[in-house]
């Protein structure tokens, strides 16, 4: 199911410049901020690092997220927001979300994860998977 990684893929890149403004602070801080932690020190995102939970909120803000982006009515200007919206409204913070979508390209273990829950949910989300 390709379809998933192109969704979390877009995803990614569509939420991280409007969630992150979104926390911006509107003013410029009186001191120059102190320099980010290197990015050795982070924990790299693998299959093994994601939890189900976290796999869930993933997975959901990037099936909203996709729904947005191709909803004709929502006007162009009004996507990205509504997209950060989405995310934001998960609980899952945007800076892993980006992790995540882009440990799918090359942690196959976890662009596995994320396909099997796309499909749970998105079957779940038909009107066949509602009626008794």
């Amino acid at each position: 199911m390709k379809l998933i990684a192109t969704l979390a893929a877009g995803a990614t890149l569509a939420i991280a410049p409007a969630a992150l403004a979104q926390t911006a602070p509107q003013t410029a801080p009186a001191t120059p901020p102190a320099p980010a932690a290197p990015a050795a020190q982070a924990a790299p995102v693998t299959s093994a690092t994601v939890t189900d939970a976290e796999l869930t909120q993933f997975v959901t803000v990037a099936l909203e997220i996709e729904k947005i982006r191709k909803d004709p009515a929502v006007p162009e200007a009004d996507k990205s927001a509504k997209m950060a919206t989405a995310a934001q409204s998960s609980g899952i913070d945007p800076v892993r979300f980006n992790a995540i979508g882009q440990a799918m390209s090359t942690d196959t273990a976890l662009n596995a994860r994320v396909q099997a829950m796309a499909t749970k949910l998105a079957s779940a989300d038909t009107p066949a998977a509602k009626q008794p």
